[in-house]
Order: structure tokens, then sequence, then C-alpha cells
């Protein structure tokens, strides 16, 4: 029973963050590729969809943790912790030492939810490691 209702949870958590991830990259490349960048209507509404959906997804995520068992909760959410302070901490740092003039060239955005992707990866398999 536990088995199918997390079987149910990861389904709807995949769905969410295929159409989260879908609609990010309509609202990210539909103006060069769809419609002219000149229309903002057309860019602002893909925005507010990715938006609405990003809130489904973050629904979505709350539910697949809640059908977790207890353990896999905790690696979950070990995992989780790791990440964000990584993400802060390295966030802010970058931001710190690029206001002081100490970085030589400006970071894309993207590189910092990569970092966090990675560091997820691995927080998540040690913490599976550990508690085997």
């Amino acid at each position: 029973m536990q088995a199918q209702i997390e079987i149910k949870a990861s389904a709807r958590l995949v769905l969410w963050t295929l159409a989260w991830a879908g609609t990010l990259a309509l609202a990210k490349f539909g103006p060069q590729l769809l419609w002219e960048p000149s229309q903002r209507v057309a860019s602002w509404a893909t925005v507010a969809v990715n938006l609405a959906v990003g809130v489904g997804w973050i629904i979505a995520f709350t539910r697949f943790l809640r059908a977790l068992d207890e353990l896999q909760r905790k690696i979950m959410q070990n995992a989780l912790a790791v990440t964000l302070g990584v993400g802060w901490v390295v966030g802010f740092s970058y931001v710190v030492a690029n206001a002081a003039d100490l970085v030589a060239r400006d970071v894309e955005i993207a590189a910092l939810p990569a970092l966090m992707g990675i560091v997820f990866v691995i927080a998540f398999v040690v913490g599976k490691i550990r508690y085997r």
C-alpha cells in the first residue's frame, strides 16, 4: 500500500516537473523562436503560466515528501537542507565578491541551480549509503 502511494506521488511529481520545465523553456525561448520579442504580453503570459505551474510543482513536491516513509523523508530532507545551505552560502558569497569587484567575470545565473542539482544528488546518494 505504501509503495503504491509513493509511486503515485512520484508520478505526479514527474508530471509537474516536466510541465514546469516545459513552461520555463517556453518563457525563455518563446520570444526568440515562437513570437517577436516585442510582443511583451505573450512573454509576460508565459512567465505567469510558468509561475502558476511552479506553484503546482511545489504542492506536488510537498505531497511527494508526505508520501515517503520516515527514512526516505529523512534522507530527502537532509539532502535538501545541504542543497539549500550550499545555494545560499555560495550564492551570497558570489554576490559579495562581485560587489567588491573581486570577480573577474560575471557567472551565468544557471550555474547556481546546476551546482545545487549536483550537490543534491551527491547529498542524496550519501544519505542512501549512510542509512543502508
